[in-house]
């Protein structure tokens, strides 16, 4: 423990004050190591790109077993299941011919990504207003929150004639299926980030007579950010699959991929087209999620942990 030689009153509390707690109840502080960061295993570039190449050989792999076991005959199992090659092959190739392959796949993608963007694009500016009035009162929360689940588990080949009747039957009934499945965890989790602020810093804002906007725009938004993001990448995957299902229902208007898809299932020769079909639509949703993982890390990369983490 440290000692003075002497003090006077003044200087032994000015002492006491500086010490660690631990050294005033005549304990030994233990002694301050500056820790380094640690590396992980799993931090370097093969670290993390290593694990999902190897799965991928692994689904490939199993593809190729259960596609030369299941079927005994080559038409059969072309017609079923075929081979990964000859997806790439006959679904993929020859890439400069408009009519097949993959510059036919990308015809089909552009409208399915202009209705997903165009969709999460509402979904968002609607789900974050939808969030912040319920976050102004209980009232509004306990008459909204009951309509929001709703929306999110209501069959929407049920509701197909309603909506073909109220938007019409080509962009603004795709834009409508879209938001009806993405707006639903942008308002839960942008609600969530609004409730979540300390108590101290509401208490903070009350002693220097913040108004209601003030606290919203300084403390309850900034601080609802993360849950926010977390929303927007969530939304931004079912936006694509909103996309994709509004595609097989609305047969009017630019013709999505998933249009492609359903009509390359309808004859077994298509096969190979349209396990295409599906992994580019999947590859784009791959995407989208990157693209907005990305975004969320920028956004909160300076002042948030969960950005700092992985």
């Amino acid at each position: 423990m440290t000692t003075f030689d002497d003090p006077s009153l003044d200087e032994r509390v000015d002492a006491a004050a500086a010490l660690p707690e631990a050294a005033v109840l005549g304990e030994t502080p233990a002694p301050v190591t500056r820790v380094a960061a640690v590396r992980q295993p799993g931090d370097g570039f093969v670290g993390r790109f290593l694990p999902p190449v190897v799965m991928f050989a692994v689904f490939v792999g199993i593809w190729y077993v259960y596609s030369t076991l299941a079927f005994d005959q080559a038409f059969q199992r072309r017609n079923a299941l075929p081979y990964p090659h000859e997806v790439v092959q006959d679904g993929f190739l020859p890439f400069w011919d408009t009519t097949q392959g993959t510059r036919e796949i990308l015809g089909y993608m552009w409208p399915t990504v202009k209705v997903t963007l165009l969709g999460l694009a509402i979904s968002i500016v609607v789900g974050v207003f939808i969030a912040v009035v319920m976050n102004v009162s209980k009232y509004f929360e306990r008459a909204i929150f009951p309509y929001a689940v709703v929306a999110q588990t209501v069959p929407v080949l049920a509701i197909t004639p309603l909506l073909t009747q109220v938007f019409g039957d080509r962009l603004g009934v795709r834009l409508a299926v879209v938001f009806l499945i993405a707006v639903f965890p942008i308002i839960t989790n942008t609600l969530f980030g609004l409730q979540s602020t300390e108590r101290l810093h509401h208490d903070l804002f009350t002693l220097n007579k913040a108004s209601r906007w003030t606290r919203l725009w300084k403390l309850e938004l900034p601080a609802a950010v993360p849950a926010l993001m977390t929303g927007i990448r969530i939304a931004s995957g079912l936006s694509v699959i909103g996309a994709i299902v509004a595609d097989f229902f609305f047969n009017q208007g630019d013709k999505g991929i998933g249009y492609f898809i359903r009509v390359t299932q309808q004859k077994a020769a298509d096969r190979p087209d349209m396990l295409a079909g599906t992994i580019a639509a999947s590859l784009f949703g791959v995407v989208m999620f990157l693209i907005v993982g990305a975004i969320t890390t920028r956004a909160i990369r300076d002042w948030h942990d969960s950005a700092r983490t992985g």
